[in-house]
Order: C-alpha cells, then structure tokens, then sequence
C-alpha cells in the first residue's frame, strides 16, 4: 500500500486539487490511525497506512492546491481477531447494523504548508454503520455521500452537512460524519457557473462623433474607469488627454492634460490606462510616452513613478498599485506611499518569452479579491494568471499562437474578471469581446466578431460599472459604448 501512494504522489502537479477515497477497514492503536490492507496484519506500523503519515506525504510532494481525504474506514476488519471488538448487533434486520473494531481516533495533526480537508465517516472514536436496505450495497456513508457530492455550487462544508443529516436519520442518530477543514477558499465538487449576459445593442456613452479633439469627441481611447456613478474616466491617447465623462453627459471634460503632447508636468504624452483613487479623488495615469506613472488631483501633479514603459494600472483593495511594464515584461506593485522604491515583482520579471514565468509586452491588468494579477500577455496572445507569490502564471485565456478560433486570441487588450471569477478579454485585432473561464480550453464569444467596422473595431480597455454593465473602449470607432446587462 506504501508503494501505491508513493506512485499516486509521484503524479501530482502544482496546483493540483487531490482527492483520495479510502473504504475498508481502519483502526486505532496507540494514538496512531491506520487503514487496514486486506492481509493479515503481523505490526501495524509495516503492515499498515499511517494515516498522519499520508498526510504529510501529500503535504510535500507539491505545491498542490488543495488535499481532500474521505474516509469511509471507521471500523476494523473483523476476521483479524488482532483487533477484534464485538458491536451490539439489532435484533431488527431493518436496523442498521455497526460494524467491528476500535474506530478512528481525532488525533490528526493537518500540515500547514497546503489546504486540507479529513473527512470520517462517523465521529472519532465511534463507528459507522454498514449497509441497510436502499443503500445499493455502500455502507450508510458512502450512500449518502454519492447523493450529495454532485450537488452544484455547494461548498464542501455545506454538502457534508446534507450528509450528515440523512446519515443520522437512516442511522436513528447513531452515526455522525465528521469533518476536519483548514480553507483559506471555497471548493465545489461541482461547480456550475452562472453567465451574464449582455444585450447586442450598444449604447454610445462617450465620444461617437467621428475622431477628432472637440469635447463631444475622442481619438484612439484606450483605457477607462468607471466610478460609483457612472463617471467615465477615459486615456484619450492620441488627444493626449484624460476625459472624464459624467452619466448621461453629451460631451466630456478634460480633467488632465489636453495642451498638446508634451513632458512637462502639466502634459500628457500619449496616456495607455487611467484609474480614479477613491480614497483621495485623485486620478493615477499610465502616461505611456513620458516613461511615468503620474496623480492628477485638483489640477496638482505628481509623479508617483519614473523612467517605466507603463501601459496598464490597478488597484487592489489595499489601495496598494500595480503598474504593468512593456519593456520589461513584468507587473510590479507599490505599496502606498512607497513610489520611491523600486515596488515588487507580482508577474513576469525573467525577461522576454513564453514560458510560464515570462511575459511579452504585457499590456492591461486587472487583480482580484485574492489579489490575484490577471495580465493581457499581448505578444504572446494570450492572457495570464498570476496567483499571489507565485513564481509562474497559468494560461487563462489564449495561448494557441495567434488566430481567430476560440481558443486563440489575436493581441489581447483589455482584461476585466467578474464576480463569477468569469474573465473577459478585450480580443483587439479579432475585433471582438471572449469570454474564458479558468481551466476552459475555448472561450465564449461574448460581443463583436463580425470584423472590424461599426460594431467594434479594435476594442481596447475593458470596465465594469457597480451593476455589471459591460464598458468597451472602441478603438477604431473613437467611442466608448456600453452593453447593458440582462436582467
């Protein structure tokens, strides 16, 4: 048995969710937890599976994400009189009958380094019950278990609470799983994920009157925010300015540069990306061309970073900023306050390329309530996850070379995750808005896709406002356009 979880742990990958099944027999002896093989049992330390020891060896084979032991073994082998212990049995052939053995103790030490979960299934120090009528052969646990665990979109915890209460009453309450956690995220044996949807008819919310610098108009916007009502902050790149857009206002106004393309204090020079800072009103501009990132607040500048090839910007809920770099493939974050430092690597930082911990010309950005970094890996066509401290990113979205099929992007642009943990990507030169979720091999045409022309034309940064309505920066058609969501 020790040489069959040597080879299971030999194929385990980072990231990986593990889940092991045990039904049998287990005992306890000595303060140690043992699963019973099938021979017969001369020393329980040679002979059999310390429980605590699997854990540990699934703790440290790899950076596997999370480690989920269930345990349908609370009871011994009755025909090894080693441990033989007689149970009352019911006199009624409709009652459930206990089996043999001294039961599993708690005594269970979870590692620390990965995420566990030790599932019994009767309380330490009891046994569980064999199986009854309706029960298909499987013990009263393994039963109720399989008429749960496929429940959607319920979270460990709660499915084995469902568990719980039919094993009682098939039990007369005399059996009770029990449940040893330590989660720092929700798991779901089966997860199906609710789409948003958006209706096809695009509403003009910004720019829309040919290309040119006039209020009521814009030029190449890139990137754009949308603040708590509805205020759209827009990179009018080619205009060399920052437009602010109030709701339902015919025209904009420029709230931060627009004296023509220039490095002085006062000028922008073809700004990429533009957050707002609730905490202090202040914008932070990704201006592009002068190498910095710059704070706009009540007509006062101040250069937060310098000599950066910035393109993309985010803020987490921290407050803390994430500026991506084109030249050096790399997203770094600042804490706040700290902009004179050199800020932390959170993707990329080892040089040009395509392997997992490489980025090539990273463009826009988005991080998570895990302060997970999403980037627009441009070059590369594809989009990447990088979870907080890790050394390499996941592929997401993307990552067939470039292309028009569903599972190729063509220059990614903007990127923006939902509340569903759904990424949508700005898919520029395919002319179109896909949506991918983690782990899927295609993604889902979302907006645009009929060429470029009057839909989209090369859409660039992507935002959502409070209500899920969708924000796209339409390049090529000098606008911002909004997609109302479906109620």
């Amino acid at each position: 048995m020790d040489i069959a979880i040597r080879d299971f742990c030999a194929t385990i990958k980072d990231d990986d969710c593990v889940l092991i099944y045990f039904s049998g027999h287990g005992m306890e002896d000595k303060g140690k937890n043992y699963l019973l093989p099938i021979e017969h049992i001369h020393n329980p330390e040679f002979d059999c599976i310390n429980l605590e020891e699997l854990l540990k060896q699934l703790n440290n084979c790899r950076d596997n994400l999370l480690n989920i032991v269930i345990l349908d073994a609370c009871r011994a082998d009755k025909e090894n009189n080693t441990w033989k212990t007689k149970a009352t049995i019911a006199e009624n052939d409709h009652d459930p009958k206990p089996a043999f053995g001294k039961a599993l103790s708690g005594h269970v030490r979870l590692p620390k380094k990965s995420q566990f979960v030790l599932i019994y299934s009767a309380d330490p120090g009891t046994v569980s019950f064999a199986d009854g009528p309706h029960t298909n052969g499987n013990s009263y646990f393994t039963h109720s278990l399989l008429n749960h665990i496929s429940t959607p979109n319920t979270k460990i915890e709660d499915m084995m609470k469902e568990v719980s209460r039919e094993i009682k009453f098939k039990s007369r309450h005399r059996q009770r799983p029990w449940i040893n956690l330590c989660l720092h995220e929700d798991f779901y044996f089966q997860k199906e994920t609710k789409f948003n949807a958006w209706r096809q008819n695009a509403i003009v919310v910004a720019g829309g009157n040919g290309q040119g610098q006039k209020l009521n108009q814009l030029n190449h916007p890139f990137g754009n925010f949308i603040d708590r009502k509805k205020n759209i902050f827009i990179a009018d790149y080619w205009n060399h300015r920052i437009v602010e857009w109030k709701y339902n206002a015919k025209e904009g106004q420029i709230i931060a540069g627009g004296n023509s393309h220039g490095n002085r204090i006062s000028q922008l020079n073809y700004p990429t990306d533009v957050i707002v800072d609730e905490q202090n009103n202040s914008i932070i501009i990704a201006d592009r061309g002068n190498k910095r990132v710059i704070r706009w607040l009540n007509q006062t500048q101040q250069i937060l970073i310098d000599n950066i090839f910035c393109y993309g910007l985010a803020m987490d809920k921290n407050g803390f900023l994430y500026v991506s770099d084109i030249a050096k493939n790399e997203v770094r974050r600042w804490n706040m306050g700290e902009y004179k430092t050199e800020g932390i690597v959170m993707a990329g930082g080892n040089g040009k390329g395509n392997q997992l911990n490489q980025l090539y010309s990273p463009t826009f950005i988005f991080v998570d309530e895990d302060e997970s970094v999403y980037v627009s890996d441009t070059d590369n066509n594809r989009v990447m996850k990088w979870r907080k401290g890790a050394k390499e990113g996941i592929v997401v979205a993307g990552g067939n070379g470039k292309g028009r099929n569903w599972n190729q992007l063509y220059h990614p642009e903007g990127i923006v995750v939902d509340h569903l943990g759904q990424i949508y990507v700005a898919d520029s030169e395919n002319h179109r808005v896909m949506r991918w979720s983690e782990g899927d091999e295609v993604g889902k045409l979302v907006l645009g896709g009929n060429g470029e022309g009057n839909q989209l034309g090369g859409p660039s940064g992507l935002s959502f406002d409070d209500e899920g309505n969708l924000y796209v920066a339409d390049w090529g058609n000098h606008r911002i356009i909004n997609f109302e969501i479906n109620s």
